[in-house]
């Protein structure tokens, strides 16, 4: 076993609770200790955090000592080595007898799909996890929910916002025109440079086509930029960030979780790479290639779903013929993603009809848990009265 790991014990409870027997070895340490995070801007944090809370409850500390509100749309990751992140995709894909590996390694590193993060389980400790005190941590969005709501009035959560954005933009996970691309990184030159200043030496903006996607960094590009640049002349860096994300919800992709899966092919007995996408209003077929939005179901019509390691399947009752099934090694982490989001709808909701006690129009969702499978019914109805049906 790693010897990373534990369990912390609970003043309250027995040690036949844990089934500790004669001869297990306890170990006597402090609860308090720092925890290193990094944001996304490269910043590190320290802060000093109860190792044997919930990562939910530190992820809560956390965001409340930088200044977040909406803590529980972010999450930490932690960052493994990129050959042991190969290795492990590698063997995940041997097991599975995945004969395109390599392909499928490629559409991986193309698109920065969410396969590549190592999200925390928010259940369960860092110590339960093997995250120890030399481990460093990401705080990162994981649930656009309410960030529309961001502005300038946020400049914490708005920088944020801004570099994990900018970031997805230059890796390519959200795909921009060559038009959008120059105006992203106008704005990007804006916040790094500040004023275009045509006295500098051209050497200052030389570097400039770095703020473009790859596919975009060709030579006698700097001319554009720097011309859609110089308009920018008065833009706090402030609103500078404020344009860049109110750019990057125009995007299709924004705020779309991306996993790389398997599915059968209509009328064949072959699996094809696809992308599954979730956001907090659906569930999509995207093509793998361009990204283009094949299929799209609101998330209020999923019945339940389940997973298992090596496969995610979705049930939408009477909403489609039949089930969506796929072949993955991320079922768990698509599955706990939906849960996620749901629960956030239900808090949210939970909070607006306490403050809005009487309305005409109800509207009502239930979640029920289901076994096995960890299947998750999941029905919303809207009329004067609200009726569950599993």
């Amino acid at each position: 076993e790693d010897a990373r790991k534990g369990t912390w014990l609970e003043p309250g409870r027995t040690l036949d609770y844990y089934l500790l027997k004669s001869g297990d070895m306890l170990e006597y340490r402090k609860k308090q200790r720092p925890l290193r995070v990094k944001m996304m801007d490269g910043a590190i944090k320290t802060v000093m955090v109860d190792d044997s809370l919930s990562v939910d409850e530190l992820v809560k500390t956390v965001c409340t000592r930088i200044g977040v509100s909406n803590y529980e749309e972010y999450s930490m990751i932690y960052e493994e080595e990129e050959e042991e992140d190969r290795k492990k995709m590698m063997e995940k894909d041997k097991e599975h007898k995945i004969r395109d590996a390599k392909r499928m390694e490629q559409l991986r590193k193309k698109w920065h799909t969410d396969d590549e993060l190592h999200w925390l389980n928010h259940d369960k400790s860092l110590r339960e996890q093997g995250i120890d005190e030399t481990v460093v941590l990401t705080l990162r969005k994981k649930y656009f929910f309410s960030d529309q709501n961001v502005d300038r009035n946020d400049p914490v959560q708005l920088n944020l916002l801004y570099v994990q954005a900018r970031d997805a933009i230059l890796q390519g996970s959200h795909p921009v025109t060559l038009e959008e691309s120059n105006q992203f990184a106008a704005l990007q030159a804006q916040i790094h440079f500040g004023n275009y200043d045509p006295g500098k030496s051209k050497t200052t903006y030389t570097d400039i086509k770095d703020f473009l996607p790859k596919e975009y960094q060709r030579k006698g590009v700097e001319k554009r930029i720097l011309q859609d640049y110089s308009k920018l002349t008065g833009l706090t860096e402030l609103n500078a960030k404020f344009r860049y994300i109110q750019l990057s919800r125009s995007l299709k992709t924004y705020g779309v979780s991306f996993f790389l899966v398997k599915e059968k092919m209509k009328g064949k007995n072959k699996l094809v790479p696809r992308l599954l996408g979730v956001t907090r209003e659906s569930v999509m077929r995207v093509d793998e290639k361009t990204k283009e939005v094949l299929k799209t179901w609101p998330l209020t019509t999923v019945r339940r779903w389940a997973a298992s390691p090596n496969s995610f399947t979705l049930d939408f009752g009477d909403y489609s013929e039949s089930y969506y099934s796929v072949q993955t090694t991320e079922g768990e982490t698509i599955s706990q993603l939906i849960a996620g989001y749901i629960d956030i709808i239900l808090k949210k909701k939970k909070a607006t009809d306490r403050q809005l006690p009487e309305m005409d129009t109800e509207a009502s969702m239930f979640e029920d848990s289901v076994s096995p499978g960890r299947s998750t019914t999941l029905q919303y109805m809207e009329g004067s009265g609200a009726h569950g049906q599993q």
